[in-house]
């Protein structure tokens, strides 16, 4: 029994460095990908892996020369494998919901309390492959992407012990439909994605920050027309406000700005401004205004 892997991010590196542990003469072939919208999509990583364990590797670009295999396993992949039999998908959500694009991320900025990872067979539609298992974990708020990617992880390994327990024994597979009409999706996120919308609430504008924050390229707004990019918030108790101006700053705490929001307050412990990444902490003009 062999398989063949196509892997990127830090789930694909922790999955690859689960099974060399487990069983390293399972791995036929590792394709690599890049995601150059992240700041580390642990491509390197994976490299030095495959090569300090002596594994067959290639780059995306390559993959016409990986041989083929029993099964594949797809983590974070973001390009359709048209060419591969048998092609089992980890997806970042327990599916039909969250189908698409950065789900773990939807689903942190919608206040989801449980998360998961669903192992798939695909077909032609993505994401709507019959389920082979599904693992999930509770999360408490608040709560960044980088810890929730931590916790849903343990998920993802648990989805693969199942699967190699399988490949190792010899057993078939059992895939069960997914129920069509609780079906959700995610769509994907570029630029413009990433600016923080004040008519939000407090409350969902932190989830958004925190969802968005490393390794993602972290939430954006404007600072007196100035961009900044937001590390770090706590949702402030909210006050009577007869003309409610969003993104106006209503107070200044230790020279942190508490911002206006369409419900509730913020304010802002952690900001730097994206060309000089200076911090936009002490802030001394009171009059200063917030906007996408």
């Amino acid at each position: 029994m062999k398989i063949n892997l196509y892997l990127m991010k830090y789930k694909g590196l922790k999955v690859l460095e689960h099974i060399i542990n487990k069983n390293s003469e399972i791995i036929n072939y590792v394709c690599i990908g890049n995601d150059k919208q992240i700041n580390n999509d642990y491509a390197n990583e994976i490299i030095l892996i495959c090569k300090k364990n002596n594994l067959n590797f290639c780059k995306r670009s390559e993959e016409n020369q990986i041989s083929k295999a029993n099964y594949s396993i797809a983590i974070s992949w973001r390009w359709i494998l048209k060419e591969v039999d048998n092609l089992i998908i980890l997806h970042d959500s327990l599916l039909p919901k969250y189908r698409g694009f950065a789900p773990l991320v939807s689903q942190l900025i919608n206040g989801e309390n449980t998360i998961g990872v669903s192992a798939i067979l695909a077909n032609q539609f993505y994401d709507k492959g019959d389920l082979i298992i599904q693992k999930s974990c509770n999360i408490f708020y608040p709560i960044k992407i980088k810890d929730a990617l931590i916790l849903n992880n343990q998920c993802y390994l648990e989805c693969i012990d199942y699967l190699l327990n399988i490949f190792q024994t010899g057993k078939n597979i059992i895939t069960f439909p997914q129920k069509e009409d609780q079906a959700t999706y995610s769509l994907w996120r570029d630029d413009q994605d990433y600016l923080i919308n004040w008519y939000d609430s407090s409350e969902k504008i932190k989830r958004f920050i925190d969802a968005v924050g490393e390794p993602y390229p972290g939430a954006k707004t404007k600072l007196n027309g100035a961009e900044i990019l937001v590390n770090d918030t706590d949702v402030y108790s909210d006050v009577f406000i007869h003309n409610r101006d969003v993104g106006k700053v209503i107070f200044l705490e230790n020279k942190k700005p508490v911002i206006v929001c369409a419900k509730g307050l913020l304010m802002i412990k952690e900001a730097y401004y994206k060309d000089t990444n200076k911090s936009i902490i002490p802030l001394t003009f009171f009059r200063s205004r917030f906007h996408s």
